[in-house]
């Protein structure tokens, strides 16, 4: 097929009944040739990013069955952690007394001190602080002794079975005595809330966020 230039340049672009068949076809070609190039360039273009989403969801799912089959593996491990973290919780619940065992644990400290020779000027526990589960009681210490007493004072209360933590320390020398000392001490003690104390607390709070 030959298409003679000098044709071309004659060619009426408003007349398409009178190209030369040879230029007729070179044009039909071109079309097809450019609405199949733009319809594969649109067509194949969504085609490329629902292949790149795809990739990408496939690449997620992987991800998320090698944690699952982690997870499956080690399930055992998982609940034998979890009864291990139970027992410690428990443990250290049955550290902190009930109501009715406070009052005890406050005569063994002071009994502690009495016992390492310390003379008490001030025992006065403070008002309950309840936190989440449990709740702090405070008490305001000030006794008077000699150093080695105090350190032993505060190794025992350390080694009762009961939590007491001994916080704020203050130590000064006696004006009348200088020999002997006054400690200025808060200890705190803990107790687990019941149930009711727990609801009780939780609708306080929710009440205060309202």
């Amino acid at each position: 097929m030959n298409i003679d230039l000098e044709q071309i340049k004659n060619i009426d672009l408003n007349d398409v009944a009178r190209w030369p068949k040879p230029f007729k076809v070179a044009v039909i070609v071109l079309i097809c040739i450019a609405v199949l190039g733009m319809g594969l360039w649109f067509d194949t273009r969504n085609q490329l990013a629902a292949l790149e989403t795809s990739r990408n969801k496939e690449q997620e799912l992987k991800n998320v069955f090698k944690q699952k089959a982690h997870q499956a593996a080690n399930l055992g491990a998982y609940k034998a952690q979890m009864e291990e973290m139970k027992r410690s919780f428990g443990a250290m619940l049955r550290q902190l007394p009930s109501k009715t065992e406070v009052a005890e644990l406050l005569v063994d400290i002071s009994q502690t001190g009495l016992e390492n020779g310390l003379e008490f000027e001030l025992f006065k526990p403070q008002s309950e602080k309840p936190v989440e589960f449990y709740s702090e009681l405070p008490i305001k210490i000030s006794v008077t002794g000699r150093y080695h007493e105090f350190g032993k004072f505060i190794s025992d209360v350390a080694a009762l079975p009961r939590i007491v933590t001994l916080q704020d320390f203050s130590i000064a020398p006696l004006k009348d005595d200088p020999d002997t000392l006054v400690m200025e001490v808060t200890a705190k003690t803990y107790r687990y809330l019941d149930e009711e104390e727990v609801e009780t607390l939780a609708k306080s709070k929710k009440e205060k966020k309202k």
